[in-house]
């Protein structure tokens, strides 16, 4: 038997390690941040932000009847075989193409009312985007950089997610409670299947193609059919705002991850115990996008509110990193082999650290259930405050402000907002004011308070 010494095992050993490291050196992971206005661009292998993609200025300079960069950059799509990124840009009716091996806008290609998600045909001969403010998919030719073609679809196309032989197209809805099948050498509907809420942003194939999952945000649910049919296999109980959703193997066994954003997790469900929830992973306020590496490894969680990207080790199944980003994240992919390894910087901005968000979160004052939660982000000379409130009373009128008062008074001495709750006593919405120094040493107001406006009583104060 031929001997092997630990120093052939050593050199074996690190030239696999290197192998490894070589190839998370030439991948990428990109953020579409909706309030910035830019796409993120991290470093897999060192897990750090290599820099940002500006596509436009940040809120509120998007309201100059002059401006002409991109507006709400939202969704993200790739082409490995392309080096070929894709960011949809809801506010600007835009998609900009993206060379990932230079961080270089190629062209922005001007589309249909409030476009929401990119998706590559597996071949990455196409990108199809969903124009969601209008019924139909946008085609666009992935080498021309020039739309080819429109198909009609349900009101309000969501997301598409293509099986892996490219055959099949699922196209989810935001508006219509239906999922869309679409040939796609043909472009024809060949099945609508109802699912159980019209707001479905989200949608995903596994890799073996037997699945599609998309996400029910409004009622915190996942549908999964199964391709095979093209029936609903299950219906899965999630949690509130159910964002996005992807499917991995972790220890050669199939996952289904997704993010809960009113729970502020990551639930991993296992596929061949039939979509059981087998882990749910605390992360940072707000997790909307969710992408894993090419190897399942690691996931990557976009923090809406937080404006970082979380990473989060699918072994011991556990946040090991936390990286800023820019502001407000909403899309999040993982790029294999987008780039060389060099980690070149070429046309890439630094993050401003200054444009970082706080998170705000109010205390009930009476032992209730209720919650409110804050996210201000510094928008040129204001502050854009982002206001979130959950089981108040409903249909009840209230005053959201700030206060220098340290006793039980607590005057409304700066307003920032007035709302009425819905029939279930939530409130979502936002509005602008300087209040991001706010309980600091020095500044002028101690606390956010939230007053019923009817009984004149405090019912929520900051920290």
């Amino acid at each position: 038997m031929k001997k092997i010494s630990l120093f052939t095992i050593f050199i074996s050993s690190f030239a696999l390690q290197s192998k490894a490291q070589s190839i998370y050196a030439q991948d990428r992971v990109y953020t579409g941040n909706q309030i910035s206005n830019t796409v993120s661009v991290l470093d897999p292998s060192t897990q750090t932000l290599l820099g940002n993609i500006v596509l436009g200025k940040p809120q509120p300079d998007i309201l100059s009847p002059l401006y002409k960069g991109q507006a709400l950059v939202h969704g993200l799509g790739y082409s490995p075989k392309k080096q070929l990124l894709a960011a949809v840009s809801i506010g600007s009716n835009s998609v900009t193409f993206i060379s990932t091996a230079k961080n270089k806008v190629l062209k922005t290609v001007y589309i249909g009312r409030s476009p929401h998600e990119a998706t590559f045909n597996p071949s990455g001969s196409q990108a199809w985007i969903s124009v969601r403010g209008e019924s139909y998919i946008s085609v666009i030719d992935a080498n021309k950089l020039i739309e080819i073609k429109q198909i009609p679809v349900a009101d309000g196309p969501g997301m598409v997610a293509f099986t892996p032989d490219g055959k099949w197209a699922y196209i989810c809805s935001s508006f219509t409670a239906e999922v869309d099948v679409v040939n796609s050498t043909s472009y024809a509907i060949v099945k609508r299947i109802p699912v159980v809420s019209p707001f479905s942003p989200n949608i995903f194939c596994s890799p073996d193609g037997k699945w599609i999952a998309l996400t029910h945000k409004d009622v915190g649910k996942i549908t999964v059919i199964s391709t095979e049919t093209n029936t609903i296999h299950t219906v899965l109980n999630t949690g509130p705002i159910t964002n996005h959703v992807t499917f991995t193997l972790v220890n050669n066994s199939p996952v289904m991850l997704a993010t809960i954003g009113g729970e502020n997790s990551l639930k991993v469900f296992s596929v061949s115990q039939d979509f059981k929830l087998t882990d749910s992973i605390a992360t940072g306020s707000l997790p909307h996008g969710v992408w894993t590496s090419a190897d399942g490894k690691f996931a990557y969680v976009g923090l809406e509110n937080d404006d970082q990207v979380q990473v989060v080790d699918l072994v011991k199944m556990a946040v090991v990193k936390t990286i800023a980003i820019g502001q407000c994240p909403q899309a999040l992919l993982y790029a294999a082999n987008a780039s060389p390894a060099n980690a070149s910087k070429e046309n890439l901005t630094p993050l401003n650290l200054a444009d970082k968000s706080q998170v705000i979160k109010l205390m009930n004052k009476d032992n209730s259930m209720s919650s409110g939660m804050l996210n201000v982000r510094s928008v040129g000379l204001t502050d854009l405050v982002v206001q979130d409130f959950k089981k108040l009373e409903p249909n009840t009128s209230y005053t959201l402000a700030l206060t220098n008062s340290s006793n039980d008074t607590f005057n409304a001495d700066y307003v920032i907002n007035s709302f009425k709750t819905d029939e279930k006593g939530a409130f979502s919405g936002q509005s602008s004011g300087i209040i991001k120094s706010v309980g600091t040493s020095g500044a002028d107001y101690k606390h956010v308070i939230l007053i019923d406006d009817l009984s004149k009583k405090l019912v929520m104060i900051s920290n």
